[in-house]
């Protein structure tokens, strides 16, 4: 029996992390480009077939990271602090927000517009890893 229970445990504990390896994966995929030009929303976006969520639909914002995949994963842990349900970076990071021209528009017809800033960021992390991306703050100091 004990067997058993130690062998469920060990098969839970496999599918929980291939459930957060491919949130990892897909947070990578949508949000993560050390490069990003504001030029390129389009390409990028078509590129890497971001939509809506389970539509065809354009997504109506989308935003870059423009830092390594280990610089940001380090938000899971020293360089971030709780923000809700989620983790807030303690530094700014140089994102691109790619924002829909064409309003309710179906891909591949979708139309961004790219403006690139520097915010703290809000992630969702799993197991230490980033697997959503919340949004940017607007960070003012005292």
């Amino acid at each position: 029996m004990r067997i058993l229970f130690a062998g469920l445990l060990l098969l839970s504990a496999t599918v929980l992390s291939q459930d957060v390896s491919l949130k990892y994966r897909k947070f990578i995929e949508q949000h993560v480009k050390g490069q990003m030009s504001i030029n390129r929303c389009d390409q990028e976006i078509q590129s890497r077939g971001i939509t809506k969520t389970n539509s065809n639909e354009c997504k109506e914002t989308n935003t870059f990271i423009r830092a390594t995949t280990n610089v940001i994963k380090t938000i899971c842990g020293q360089a971030g602090e709780p923000y809700g349900d989620m983790t807030r970076s303690l530094q700014p990071f140089d994102i691109v927000v790619c924002t829909l021209k064409n309003q309710h528009a179906r891909r591949p017809h979708c139309q961004y517009r790219g403006q690139a800033r520097t915010r703290r960021i809000a992630i969702k992390c799993e197991q230490g890893f980033p697997v959503h991306f919340d949004g940017d703050i607007v960070h003012f100091e005292n």
